[in-house]
């Protein structure tokens, strides 16, 4: 018995309810028979003692007979070998010694997917863990047309995400993980479409890749941010340079403007004694300098004209 298979009994003895009722009704009988043989096991002893193999072999088949089914269970009852029909959840009654039953957990199961090794479209070896999630809409076909349907999907998962991804790049396997996830889920719920199971969903855990692998993307994604750091700091003077220029032309607009400046340059040194600042040349000359300097300008071509 390998681990999968000790492990699928363990839930099935778990997720199991107990046949209480076949037991009560087992030890119910045992106690009329007691009533009933008793008195004759003095005068009597070896028909007692036949009386009470046979009433006690009589007790487990009728005992037998009554079934429990929980109600994510569903009994399958085969027939001296055929299949007959399905009984359950609840209560019910089968043939004894006829009818033989196999139950099937109705639920949503999960069945995890060993590290896979894959080599990518363009040659990259990736290793891949997933998760499929199922369940048995129909027992019947489930128990008749797949031996083990545990093993069985989890096998035809394995080789569609093999199928699927060697159909992809990297970069389409690290961005698409929901488009693969769902090719993988059509591919297993085409395959396994008349075994009764029903494929309700499939995740991708983690996507592992070699250690250099590793570093030459780390290093990709590291010259990626350092260009668009680049390329803001770039637009970020532009635009600074832009407002400089509009700013400089307000200033030379109005009058006034460049003293104002001067003295909140002066203002934001901080009153500290260790400033000092020296004015070379007082900013009211530079203002009669300019002045002038557009006086002579402006009468330099009626000079020259005449």
């Amino acid at each position: 018995m390998n681990q999968s298979t000790a492990y699928q009994l363990g839930q099935m003895a778990r997720n199991s309810m107990v046949n209480y009722i076949s037991g009560l009704v087992f030890v119910f009988l045992l106690f009329v028979g007691a009533l009933v043989i008793g008195p004759l096991a003095p005068g009597h002893p070896g028909l007692a003692a036949i009386l009470a193999v046979a009433w006690l072999f009589g007790d487990m088949v009728l005992a037998s007979a009554i079934q429990l089914a929980a109600q994510w269970q569903r009994a399958v009852v085969f027939r001296l070998g055929k299949f007959k029909e399905i009984k359950g959840p609840g209560l019910f009654f089968i043939v004894p010694l006829i009818d033989q039953i196999r139950m099937v957990d109705t639920r949503v199961l999960a069945v995890n997917f060993p590290r896979q090794q894959v080599i990518t479209r363009d040659n990259v070896p990736v290793t891949i863990d997933g998760v499929l999630f199922f369940r048995v809409a129909n027992a019947a076909e489930a128990i008749i047309m797949v031996q083990d349907y545990r093993f069985v999907v989890a096998q035809y998962a394995q080789t569609s995400l093999r199928d699927v991804i060697g159909q992809m790049t990297l970069d389409q396997l690290l961005t698409e993980r929901e488009q693969i996830a769902k090719a993988i889920e059509a591919h297993v719920e085409k395959d396994t479409k008349g075994w009764g199971l029903e494929v309700t969903g499939l995740r991708i855990q983690d996507i592992d890749m070699p250690e250099e692998l590793k570093k030459m993307m780390s290093r990709q994604a590291s010259a990626e941010r350092e260009k668009r750091a680049t390329i803001t700091k770039a637009e970020g003077d532009r635009e600074a340079a832009i407002n400089l220029a509009a700013a400089a032309r307000t200033m030379g607009e109005s009058p006034g403007a460049m003293q104002l400046r001067t003295l909140q340059t002066i203002d934001g040194l901080g009153p500290t004694a260790s400033n000092t600042v020296v004015i070379a040349v007082p900013v009211e000359m530079m203002e009669v300098i300019r002045s002038v300097d557009s006086s002579l300008k402006h009468t330099a071509p009626a000079g020259s004209q005449a």
